[in-house]
């Protein structure tokens, strides 16, 4: 079980927000913390603490107004930790390719992939002819609806129909190298986690898989350990000291660091 740090950017500033309050229209989200710090600066620290596989997250659609400082953002972070971090956020087989020359070790992906609603093998063989497989995180993040928990597109504000199962993770592994979860519906809210999915997660095992949301304390960290079988990573925003929280990040390494 390791930490992956991130970084989240919207509108051109590195932000903690609620996951469930994310609209693209106006660019609006409730806001946890609004750093004064840009993203190499986190990049930065991250490298300097050792801390690689974190994620860094573009929140605004490429329509938004704000959507190339977001980017800019973003790239100031990867080139100031080359390889150390993954990029996600409307990353498609055209621009995929440049994150990764950007500094990226790998992009993520979910939108592009589940188009429609559906698994569209077509856009992921796409992506993994543009990137490699070895390049490519896919992101199930999830939203529970009629006790399922259903993936969600575009900044998490759709529904699709499938639902994350260890059996539909068996079938994506095949085309990539990681997968990384975010608990909409506990994403920045800081009221623990969504202990039924991280069990349901603690099922697979064939590729590394990340968690996002609701971990705000060492308890509920150590829950998330517990769940998961000491399997699943963990990342954490809005509840850590570096983002405003009261959560210590080296209290959180050496959480994770104890056998």
């Amino acid at each position: 079980m390791e930490f992956r740090p991130c970084i989240d950017i919207h509108n051109g500033k590195v932000k903690q927000i609620v996951g469930s309050s994310l609209r693209d229209e106006d660019d609006r989200a409730k806001e946890n913390f609004v750093s004064e710090k840009d993203g190499a600066y986190y990049a930065k620290m991250y490298r300097e603490k050792g801390l690689s596989g974190g994620h860094v997250i573009l929140l605004n659609p490429v329509t938004s107004p704000y959507y190339e400082a977001t980017v800019s953002q973003a790239r100031s972070a990867l080139s100031a930790y080359p390889g150390g971090l993954q990029l996600g956020g409307g990353v498609n087989p055209e621009n995929a390719a440049s994150f990764l020359e950007a500094g990226a070790s790998h992009v993520i992906v979910t939108s592009y992939v589940f188009s429609g609603g559906r698994i569209n093998f077509e856009n992921l063989e796409k992506m993994v002819s543009a990137v490699g497989r070895e390049h490519l995180v896919l992101d199930l993040s999830c939203r529970k609806k009629d006790d399922r928990y259903l993936v969600v597109t575009d900044r998490w504000q759709k529904f699709t129909d499938e639902e994350v199962t260890v059996d539909l993770m068996k079938r994506l592994g095949e085309f990539c190298d990681e997968f990384l979860i975010h608990a909409v519906d506990v994403e920045g809210k800081a009221s623990g986690i969504e202990t039924a999915l991280v069990s349901l997660l603690s099922g697979y095992a064939d590729r590394p898989l990340t968690y996002a949301g609701g971990i705000h304390d060492i308890a509920s960290l150590t829950e998330l350990k517990r769940a998961g079988g000491g399997r699943i990573n963990a990342t954490i925003g809005s509840a850590l000291d570096i983002f405003g929280g009261s959560l210590s990040l080296e209290e959180v390494l050496a959480c994770l660091s104890e056998r």
